[in-house]
């Protein structure tokens, strides 16, 4: 249930209602837009509520949701959230891209990487430190090491960082070195590691579970928004289907629907969403165009030789950079704005 409030109200008087609300034993979660703004109801509220808020002064409407998400629903939020990290926006109107390794190896490549992602006019840098394998013996990622290579890194190119945690025992660890939390598509729905996740002040880029529906990604997404952190990022990754000649099926309609179901950004991830470099950069020309708020690509000096050899999805360096050129004519003509010259100075 939402109770949406009249133009012009106080915020004492928000903070009135807010407060009866809570008296009910429900939660209340104010979100202000443009024009007006929203009390989002959470839990099992007395049915008398309604029509006592219906009654009370500053509330022009009383809404029940039916979406088993509240928090992450656009009738709750009806304005975009822009996650603001630094100098960088995400769900605005400027084209992010995420850049960079599957894995973190060592100094010098994650450096390199850097390097290169910044060069090309890319605004975060990936890379992951801890690496969930579908095979035990497979390179698992050098753990709080790398953690802290990409956080040198980061900073002395002047980018953001995003990598993956994946358990809750690792969110504050992952949270002190990195700008971005990445939950990967097997943890999607690894519940307490999404409440661990609702506690952290750090941004969430949550991917799409490779058999998701959209109800069920946007309610792994509510535990996070229902934790008490509203940056959640929405990152479709491609999803399994019968075929095999990709790695998984780039599902680009999930980019427009769950921008008409929700107000959180909208990421894609065109490298594991095909697993083929070739389609890497046609897929996120299309994904620019079908609407989303950014990208997140891999990108390797040596891709041939990746420790985790998932360098047959990564761009060599002069593919990065020519697709990062494409974008910059793209993305006008898509709402979108983006310059590969625009240089990023972090405090």
């Amino acid at each position: 249930m939402i109770a949406i409030t009249s133009n012009h109200i106080t915020d004492e008087r928000i903070a009135e209602i807010v407060h009866h609300i809570e008296k009910h034993g429900v939660q209340a979660h104010v979100s202000k837009g443009v024009d007006r703004t929203v009390i989002g109801i959470i839990g099992k509220a007395d049915p008398k509520l309604a029509e006592q808020l219906r009654q009370m002064s500053g509330i022009e409407n009383v809404i029940k949701i039916s979406k088993s998400y509240k928090l992450a629903s656009r009738e709750f939020h009806p304005d975009n959230t822009v996650i603001k990290i630094k100098d960088v926006a995400i769900g605005g109107e400027e084209l992010v891209i995420m850049g960079g390794p599957c894995a973190v190896e060592s100094p010098q490549q994650i450096d390199d990487i850097a390097r290169l992602v910044k060069a090309a006019g890319g605004q975060v840098l990936r890379g992951g430190a801890f690496k969930p394998r579908t095979g035990p013996y497979s390179f698992q990622g050098v753990g709080v090491e790398g953690l802290i290579m990409m956080a040198e890194a980061g900073r002395k190119h002047g980018l953001l960082t995003i990598t993956e945690v994946m358990t809750p025992e690792y969110v504050d660890v992952c949270a002190e070195y990195a700008d971005i939390l990445q939950v990967g598509t097997r943890n999607m729905q690894n519940f307490d590691l999404l409440r661990k996740l609702g506690q952290t002040d750090r941004p969430v880029l949550l991917k799409r579970g490779f058999s998701a529906t959209y109800d069920e990604f946007l309610n792994a997404a509510e535990y996070i928004l229902a934790g008490g952190n509203p940056n959640v990022m929405l990152c479709e990754r491609g999803i399994r289907t019968f075929e095999t000649y990709t790695r998984n099926t780039l599902d680009l309609s999930a980019i427009p629907v769950l921008q008409s179901l929700s107000h959180l950004p909208v990421i894609s991830d065109p490298s594991h969403g095909t697993g083929r470099r070739e389609l890497v950069e046609p897929m996120s020309k299309a994904s620019v165009a079908a609407g989303a708020d950014g990208l997140i690509v891999e990108m390797h000096t040596d891709p041939d030789n990746s420790m985790t050899g998932d360098g047959v999805q990564s761009l060599f360096p002069d593919q990065f950079a020519k697709l990062l050129l494409d974008l910059e004519k793209l993305a006008p003509l898509c709402g979108k704005t983006f310059n590969t010259a625009k240089s990023f100075t972090f405090a």
